[in-house]
Order: C-alpha cells, then sequence, then structure tokens
C-alpha cells in the first residue's frame, strides 16, 4: 500500500500525528511508525524537514506530506560496521540494499540514518559522497558541517582515492581505458583484469574513475560488451541470484585531521565467489 499525501495546514493543530491519521485513514500507531523512519515531512516557509516527534505543533501555512510505502517501511536496516572512527568523520561498510541517502518515502534505510542511530544520536550525520543502492562497499560519513565540506572539497579534487571492483559479463581485454560520454559529459573509465574464471565466463576487474557520473561504471562497461554481472538495470545475458557484483573496496587519502595516510581495503571484495 502506498499514500501520497500534501496537505496545507489551515488550522494550527497540537498534534501532527494525529492530524497525519485523520488525513490518511491510518492509524496513529502506523504514522508514528512511518514518522519515526522519516516517511513524513513538514514544509514551513522555505524549511523542508522530517518530523519524527508525534507531538509537533503544525501551524497554518505549514504543509505536510506523506509518503507512506508499507513495502519499504517493513525493511529492516541491518548493523553495519565501522572500520575508522576519527571522531570528525567515519568510515563504514555499507551493505548491498541500503541507501546512500533518504528520500521522500523514509530514511530508516539509508547509512546516513542508520550511522546516526548506531552513534546513539550523540553526533550528526552528513554524506560526502555516494554509492548506487544496489553497491556495496566503503562509504565516508562527516559528523560536523565543516568535515563535510572539507571532505567533499577533496572528493572533488580527486584527494581521495576510491577503487571498486566488479565481475563482469565475458574476458575483457588486459586493461583498457573507457572514454565515452555520459549525458552529454565527458566520462572516463579505467580498469585492469585481474582474473578470469572461464566456467563462468566471467572477468573480474580492478576499476579506477577519472569521472564520477551517475551509473559510469554500470554504463560504461555494457557500452563495451561486458555489463556487470546482476546488474538490474544494464546489460543482457548477466543476471544472477547474488545481485550486482561491484564493490567500492578502497578508499586512501591524507586524513585531513591528524595528516597521517590512510588506506582502507577490503582484503576479499567477492567472498562467496
Amino acid at each position: 500500500m502506498k499514500i501520497n499525501l500534501e496537505h496545507p495546514v489551515v488550522e494550527a493543530a497540537p498534534n501532527i500525528a494525529k492530524l497525519a491519521a485523520s488525513l490518511s485513514g491510518l492509524s496513529k500507531a502506523r504514522i508514528k511508525d512511518a514518522m519515526s523512519k522519516g516517511a513524513l515531512s513538514l514544509k514551513r516557509g522555505k524549511q523542508t524537514r522530517r518530523i519524527r516527534r508525534a507531538e509537533t505543533a503544525v501551524k497554518s501555512g505549514d504543509i505536510l506530506y506523506l509518503n507512506y510505502d508499507e513495502s519499504l517501511l517493513a525493511l529492516k536496516p541491518p548493523m553495519i560496521s565501522c572500520l575508522e572512527d576519527r571522531m570528525g568523520y567515519s568510515i563504514w561498510f555499507k551493505p548491498a540494499g541500503v541507501m546512500s541517502q533518504g528520500n521522500q518515502y523514509g530514511d530508516h534505510m539509508s547509512i546516513l540514518r542508520i550511522v546516526e542511530k548506531q552513534l546513539h544520536q550523540k553526533r550528526e550525520v552528513f554524506p560526502v559522497h555516494r554509492l548506487d543502492r544496489e553497491t556495496r562497499g566503503l562509504v565516508m560519513v562527516a559528523h560536523n558541517k565543516k568535515m563535510a565540506a572539507t571532505l567533499s572539497t577533496m572528493f572533488q579534487q580527486h584527494q581521495i582515492e576510491k577503487g571498486y571492483q566488479a565481475i563482469v559479463l565475458g574476458k575483457t581485454e588486459d586493461s583498457g581505458k573507457i572514454d565515452i560520454a555520459l549525458d552529454g559529459k565527458q566520462a572516463v573509465t579505467h580498469f585492469t583484469r585481474i582474473g578470469y574464471d572461464e566456467e563462468r565466463g566471467t572477468s573480474q576487474v580492478d576499476i579506477q574513475l577519472e569521472t564520477g557520473r551517475t551509473h559510469q561504471i554500470r554504463r560504461h562497461f555494457e557500452q563495451i560488451g561486458h555489463p556487470l554481472m546482476g546488474d538490474p538495470k544494464y546489460g543482457s545475458g548477466n543476471k544472477n541470484r547474488q545481485g550486482l557484483l561491484l564493490v567500492a573496496y578502497k578508499l586512501s587519502f591524507l586524513c585531513p585531521i591528524r595528516k597521517d595516510q590512510i588506506t582502507l581495503a577490503l582484503p576479499d571484495p567477492f567472498p562467496s565467489r
């Protein structure tokens, strides 16, 4: 069941949960659950924010948004592992199925919200880069606005090295450079084949990006005839039961806090193969 509700508030009310329940026909318990998972927002002036407290008052002129997706809200967020914590930022392993950020239907399955809750909501959380929902791997989270700006700039200026590995269909060249524009913008991907499984007919490749276009790795490898195994959107003959075989396995950079070199790399990006 999905409900998408946009309600301009005409008359002030002391309890947003009761108002949302009366407007949607859902029970107050369901509304409270949806609120705790980020599915209810309130726009006041130019600012829109998620509301989690049932007793929040609404004012005339506010706009209430409820985006209720029963199947999404039923998902249970996993516990995730913190691999490095420098207080100003931390690095976590994001499993497949976890979003980098929430959307209008909620944020309980986003890494930001999961990290916030695992840190007992004692630190703020800010995104500095993204991974596709289907992609597993290392994600950095900032814990104050200044550090978020610093790390975002480091990513933009390629001061943080990101390494990816993927399993792709067919036998690729030993190495290569894919220079194919995406969405009208230059996009460059470099790869090295590090293994070939003759029985499965798949290659394991190490990947470095010069640019960061949407789904760049997935689109580029489809375009050269080697789609990623398990990709639900791109390619043919590459479907499997394991899901997308793409892992952001490495981060390497100079720590902006302690000024020491950090290199984190997953020792076996595809342990089940």
